[in-house]
């Protein structure tokens, strides 16, 4: 039975050739129903859409549920968790984020009514990092910087792995980026046409986004001018859970310019920074943010990068995101995140079959080989 769980990174070509030289045989089977049974028990994907495990109960419900009724001591510190929690950290969190949101609403809008000149992308900035600030202390924010002299820079891009909604606010609580996404409707979309009078963010419809040409064209025209903020990106194209870091997306890498790759790492002891959109709205996931201890995270700006010569976009997503996995202590898979909403792309199953085709001809012709030289 555990032969059969246990996961074995062998090549199909090399544990199938060690059963047999040539033909197919039925006890090929066998390979693939185990490496079925390996992705059903042990999938590498859908446990990178779920909340960290912790090794002990934080106070926090995520955990184990059922933790704070072991003691009667346990659980009277748990109800005065909730109390400190609900009824002061939650209004006054909530005050916070309303100053923050609406300091940002109306200095990008006035800010914006200004010509364009280097006092207007000062005040921009200002109005932008002091908002982020305020929000950041909405959340009881502690984030460590380091490596500041890595910091991105206006012309070039900043790419991160994406674990919350948040991470673009812990970003901009130390420096100013224009942001790149779909334009949304509701608050959202009155923050973003506030904030795009004042800086160039690249804000897209939702017909536009999916013309991959389009994109690429306006973000290589703000990377082009050296007077314009940094973009910030997140390649991955959805939130991962702070345990890995999944395939980057090439569009970003197709742009040109510097790639500035930032890690950014959450702790989970005091707050689950992580938005499973498959599972709550914005409005539950924030509420379950503003109602934790605190958030708690790392973020390394790392040196720049270049694309190599003779480098695909592909080649150079893919070691700029190792980068990334290695200073953030991240699992780095190569597997799409777009797998948390859709089925597997029919060309991987392809694939293999290709594999294996080619593995049979390729023995079958080395055994006829062999067979006419014994003959001779």
């Amino acid at each position: 039975f555990f032969s059969i769980i246990e996961r074995d990174e062998t090549p199909m070509e090399k544990e199938i050739a060690s059963l047999h030289r040539m033909e197919f045989q039925f006890s090929d089977i066998f390979y693939f129903c185990r490496k079925g049974f390996e992705a059903i028990v042990e999938d590498e994907v859908t446990q990178r859409f779920s909340s960290e495990e912790l090794v002990s109960w934080n106070l926090l419900t995520r955990t184990n549920v059922n933790f704070h009724y072991v003691s009667l001591r346990l659980t009277v510190v748990w109800v005065i968790g909730v109390i400190v929690r609900y009824c002061f950290l939650l209004p006054l969190r909530f005050t916070l984020a309303a100053i923050g949101i609406t300091s940002m609403i109306v200095g990008t809008t006035v800010v914006g009514q200004l010509p364009n000149s280097s006092l207007k992308n000062y005040l921009s900035e200002v109005v932008h990092l002091t908002c982020s600030r305020i929000l950041v202390r909405a959340l009881s924010g502690t984030i460590h910087y380091h490596n500041k002299e890595n910091k991105p820079q206006k012309g070039g891009i900043c790419v991160a792995n994406h674990t919350s909604p948040i991470d673009a606010i812990i970003l901009t609580n130390d420096g100013c980026y224009a942001m790149v996404g779909q334009v949304h409707g509701g608050l959202m979309g009155v923050i973003q046409r506030a904030t795009v009078k004042a800086c160039p963010h690249v804000w897209f419809e939702r017909s536009e986004i999916k013309d991959r040409h389009l994109v690429t064209k306006r973000l290589r025209e703000h990377v082009a001018d050296k007077n314009k903020l940094p973009i910030l990106i997140f390649p991955e194209g959805t939130c991962i859970n702070n345990t890995s870091v999944m395939m980057f997306k090439k569009g970003s890498f197709e742009i040109g310019g510097t790639i500035y790759p930032v890690a950014i790492k959450y702790d989970p002891q005091f707050g689950d920074a992580f938005w499973n959109s498959s599972k709550y709205n914005i409005v539950s996931y924030l509420l379950r943010i503003m109602t934790s201890w605190a958030i708690v995270c790392h973020v390394w700006y790392m040196p720049p990068m270049v694309r190599k010569d003779g480098e695909d976009a592909v080649q150079f997503a893919n070691r700029v995101r190792s980068a990334i996995a290695r200073q953030g202590g991240l699992t780095e898979l190569p597997w799409d995140g777009g797998l948390k909403r859709a089925k597997v792309k029919d060309s991987f199953k392809e694939e293999q079959q290709k594999n294996y085709s080619k593995m049979l001809v390729r023995n079958g012709s080395q055994g006829s080989l062999s067979a006419g030289t014994e003959s001779d």
